[in-house]
């Protein structure tokens, strides 16, 4: 009897092996090999030789004979959406869209498709709910008689021959990990399995003018499940954030070929759905008391949007020989650096506090503009003295204590403006063309100069 042959995986990029090592010798990455049956390709039949094609050959062409035009696109139905997406939706793009689970993916799906259907062809594929679920789904959201159309299924042959009978505008496939292909013997979900029904999705997305919208799981560090070249094959990745304990709901575009990076979308969970909020930065900046200390509103740029959060510290008197730096929604890393730049610069020692740093409201702020807000917030929980209520700050802080300019820096004045505050400390590199009527803005170029504006 004939030995089954196996060969090792790496679970990052999918090369394969036929020995265990510690290191995969692709992607350099170690301890990934992982032992799977070796792959048996089927062969191609009638069935599926229509979908294996290639597209028609391309022609050489030279960059000046390239006829550049408008990308055309349409609306998901959601404002908040289509600003993530750069403007709405490309035909025969393919979008990936990775969440921790129960976040509200398939809630945001179904709600774009419900809108979307009015006036153009859907169809929802779901690999692992029935279609009662997402009929009742759709009864408690209020999209029950919406045009959609849906698919049970996770087998790819099967599903993309529906998709050629029904010719859908917008293909939807919850969730990527959950399709599998008969011509390959591993099991759904494996690395071997999504790089190939992706793939596949893809190529049927191109050359039919489908968008393609991929639901991808994510693992326990909070990375889309599968294998990396899972990211590289598609056009957008989306990440839906927020904080299970939070109504507030961010999407995130992390790879975008028809827009901006690291713009966000906001929504706001409730009983009806994903509700759209058009000013987020009303929401964030809502404060539960007035003359709070260690409480600042920081200017925030999220792609193209600017944005206003809160900043909350708690500085206190450590009983531990390392005393603790923890930051919910910043850099911890860049916590201890800033403390450092504060001691050196300012004069202030906090070697024998406990530092705590939270941004309210689930946002996460990872941008340098930032660093002002962090030490002016710290400085006032240390020294107990409460920061104005109605003044904002964003700017860099270098190691050598000066305020560095940073991008954007009219976007957020104007933010600033309109939200009604009366104050702001901003670099003095972003000064130029900055005027306004309502607002006394406040340029530094130290950190020195920062805290003596703050704290008169």
């Amino acid at each position: 009897m004939a030995k089954s042959k196996s060969v090792y995986e790496c679970s990052k990029c999918g090369a394969q092996f036929p020995k265990w090592t510690g290191q995969c010798q692709d992607c350099g990455d170690w301890n990934t090999l992982l032992e799977s049956a070796a792959t048996i390709k089927a062969p191609t039949t009638a069935k599926t030789a229509r979908f294996e094609g290639f597209a028609p050959k391309a022609q050489v062409q030279t960059l000046p004979q390239v006829s550049v035009k408008g990308t055309p696109r349409f609306s998901s139905g959601m404002a908040e959406l289509d600003r993530v997406l750069g403007g709405g939706l490309v035909p025969g793009s393919v979008i990936l869209l990775g969440g921790d689970p129960g976040i509200g993916k398939s809630t945001l799906i179904l709600q774009s498709l419900a809108l979307l259907s009015t006036e153009n062809k859907t169809l929802y594929v779901t690999g692992e709910e029935s279609a009662e679920q997402i009929a009742l789904r759709a009864q408690r959201l209020g999209v029950q008689d919406a045009e959609l159309d849906l698919l049970a299924d996770n087998q790819l042959e099967g599903i993309i021959e529906v998709a050629q009978t029904h010719k859908p505008d917008v293909l939807v496939v919850d969730s990527i990990q959950t399709l599998y292909t008969e011509g390959l013997q591993s099991a759904p979900g494996s690395v071997a399995q999504v790089r190939e029904t992706a793939s596949r999705l893809v190529r049927y997305g191109k050359q039919t003018q489908t968008i393609v919208i991929l639901v991808g799981h994510v693992t326990k560090e909070g990375a889309l499940a599968g294998p990396r070249v899972l990211e590289h094959m598609v056009d957008t990745v989306l990440y839906f954030e927020g904080e299970q304990n939070s109504s507030f709901r961010l999407v995130r575009a992390i790879k975008n070929r028809f827009g901006a990076v690291n713009e966000i979308g906001v929504f706001a969970m409730t009983d009806r759905g994903l509700q759209q909020v058009t000013n987020p930065s009303a929401m964030f900046i809502k404060r539960a008391q007035k003359d709070a200390t260690g409480s600042i509103i920081l200017v925030s740029q999220e792609g193209t949007r600017p944005l206003l959060v809160e900043v909350q510290s708690l500085v206190d008197q450590s009983s531990l020989a390392n005393p603790r730096r923890v930051t919910v929604g910043l850099d911890n890393q860049r916590l201890a650096m800033l403390l450092a730049v504060v001691n050196r610069h300012a004069g202030f020692s906090l070697y024998d506090q406990d530092v705590f740093v939270n941004v309210i409201g689930g946002v996460k702020v990872h941008e340098p503009a930032a660093d002002l807000a962090i030490l002016l917030s710290v400085l006032s929980s240390f020294k107990n003295k409460a920061l104005d209520d109605n003044l904002a700050v964003f700017g860099e802080v270098g190691l050598t204590g000066e305020i560095r300019p940073v991008q954007r820096g009219q976007d957020r004045l104007k933010e600033v403006e309109k939200l009604g505050f009366t104050r702001l400390i901003m670099p003095r590199g972003n000064l130029a063309g900055a005027t306004s009527d309502k607002l006394k803005i406040l340029p530094v170029s130290t950190l020195q100069q920062a805290i003596d504006l703050a704290f008169e």
